[in-house]
């Protein structure tokens, strides 16, 4: 098209340049030619091109269509080898599968007939053992008859001994085995007796001297300041005068005070004191330091008296926790539940025969932690529980019951988880049996504290009460001719009849006391008891 194009602008441009020279009729008719000649070669070269065209995309469209068709032989052939493939993997997995399954079944088969060989060896094996019963219980039918026929013998033998005993002795069956029980009662007093005694010496034997060392060792590791209190405290007045605006006008001040504080204020004759008594050493307190602060004050009124006291509760209510944690911290106990601290603060202002209960306490939590080591237990368990073994002594007066079972159930209330500690607070007095080795060491490190020479004290009509009781206890057992208290009342010597008494008797004289003087009575410490028996022969020379 593009070279047809330009042979027939040549051609026009010729036209023209001759149509300039020849006139203008010739050139029309030249232009007129070369136009119809251009068209007629235009035509025929876009025929011709047209033409080549379509043959190539003719060739084209056949190569395309070739090569699909290739392509499609090809994918199909990867498709089938493809799930040839997979064909062959599924049936291998198939036949993995089988053989697996047919070990199974063979294993399963010969397990089957191994436990059938089994049963039948166990059936084989009861066949005889039924058959041997069925020996044995023929020939045990055959003894009970033996042995009925001579127990028949033997009853009517001992009916015709029976009758000759009774004749000839002359008492009847009743009197004759109360003779025998009474005889068989002595024989095995004394062999008891006998059998204590061995028992008693061999295990002071081989424990005296553990003990012993044991307890000295705790008691030189740990030597605590003893402390002896009282239920009467005395506040200093500067003057006699000051007694009278105490008492107030119709003693309306000092009943006020008694209300107050729930102690007995007594004003007396004696110069420069008035006296405060109390049983409860927490109100006992307050009192003192109430009256101490309304007398330097110096105002004395109803009013007044009520808001020094309530600020004076306020104090003590925090000394009482201070004095709980710093206990607590001194032993290194932790995870105690604020109200068993506060509990324990409280203790600091009870005594116990004028012993401080709270410093009595620390001192049994060392005593008890140093036995435990000893003994190769765990010391922070023992010292545990004898921190916390006297609790209850803190709610004892608001409560019924002993302290020991108060203060377990405190104690349970409040967190206390381990029965090591729990059995040691309800049984360091023996009140429920010990579970664990925590309560009897407990109870040791509670009679050493208690025990040490001045460490507790009572009054004179208790002491000389608790002397005549254990002198009436020792002289109610039978054989015992005297009793006398020493040691200001650690020790009980019992003088037996050797006559009545034996030696080995004697034993359980002592062990029957010691007993009774456990269950009725109350003692700090621990007490002795001795049982002498000895024979005088006594002769006149003339």
């Amino acid at each position: 098209m593009v070279d047809v194009s330009l042979v027939f602008a040549s051609a026009s441009i010729v036209t023209l340049g001759q149509a300039q020279s020849g006139g203008i009729a010739t050139t029309l008719i030249a232009a007129g030619i070369a136009l119809l000649i251009g068209m007629v070669i235009g035509v025929f070269g876009a025929r011709v091109l047209t033409g080549q065209t379509l043959a190539n995309a003719k060739s084209e469209a056949n190569e395309i269509i070739r090569r699909a068709e290739d392509d499609a032989k090809n994918a199909a052939e990867k498709i089938r080898l493809e799930a040839e493939r997979k064909a062959l993997e599924r049936k291998e997995s198939a036949d993995k599968e089988l053989e697996t399954a047919r070990s199974e079944i063979r294993e399963t088969e010969r397990r089957i007939a191994k436990r059938e060989d089994l049963v039948d060896r166990k059936e084989e094996a009861l066949t005889v053992k039924e058959r041997n019963l069925s020996e044995q219980a023929s020939r045990l039918d055959k003894r009970a008859e033996q042995l009925a026929e001579q127990e028949k013998q033997i009853a009517e033998l001992r009916e015709r001994q029976e009758i000759e005993l009774q004749r000839v002795s002359q008492l009847d069956k009743s009197q004759a085995r109360e003779l025998l029980l009474e005889r068989v009662a002595e024989k095995t007093r004394q062999e008891m007796g006998k059998v204590t005694r061995q028992i008693v010496e061999q295990a002071e034997e081989n424990a005296r001297k553990e003990a012993t060392e044991i307890l000295i060792n705790a008691v030189q590791r740990y030597a605590n300041e003893m402390t002896s209190e009282s239920t009467v405290r005395t506040v200093a007045i500067p003057s006699d005068d000051m007694k009278g605006r105490i008492i107030g006008r119709e003693g309306r001040n000092i009943r006020a005070i008694e209300k107050a504080t729930g102690a007995d204020i007594i004003v007396d004759d004696t110069p420069g004191v008035i006296v405060v008594s109390c049983f409860d050493k927490v109100r006992q307190a307050i009192a003192v330091e109430s009256l101490e602060r309304l007398i330097t004050d110096g105002r004395m009124h109803p009013t007044r008296i009520e808001e020094v006291v309530e600020k004076v509760k306020g104090e003590v209510q925090e000394k009482i926790i201070k004095a709980g944690k710093d206990a607590a911290m001194e032993l290194g106990l932790k995870g105690l539940h604020p109200k068993i601290i506060e509990a324990m603060g409280r203790l600091s202002y009870r005594t116990s025969y004028g012993q401080n209960v709270l410093k009595h306490s620390v001192e049994v939590a060392y005593l008890a932690q140093i036995i435990a080591d000893q003994l190769g237990l765990d010391g922070k368990m023992a010292r545990r529980a004898g921190f916390l073994h006297d609790i209850g002594k803190a709610m004892d007066h608001e409560m019924e019951g002993g302290h020991p079972k108060i203060g377990m159930d405190f104690a349970r209330q409040y967190g206390e988880k381990d029965e090591e500690v729990l059995n040691a607070i309800g049984g360091h007095h023996a009140d429920i049996p010990a579970t664990t080795w925590y309560t009897p060491i407990v109870m040791a490190a509670d009679a050493v504290s208690a025990a040490r020479p001045g460490a507790r004290r009572e009054s004179m009509e208790r002491y000389v009460q608790r002397l005549n009781e254990l002198q009436d206890i020792a002289l109610s057992q039978p054989g015992v001719t005297e009793a006398y208290a020493v040691q200001a009342g650690r020790e009980v010597r019992v003088m037996i009849d050797a006559d009545r008494v034996s030696d080995d008797e004697a034993y359980l004289i002592a062990h029957e006391i010691a007993r009774k003087v456990s269950d009725e009575m109350t003692f700090p410490g621990e007490i002795r008891v001795t049982v002498l028996r000895e024979t005088r022969a006594i002769e006149i020379a003339r």
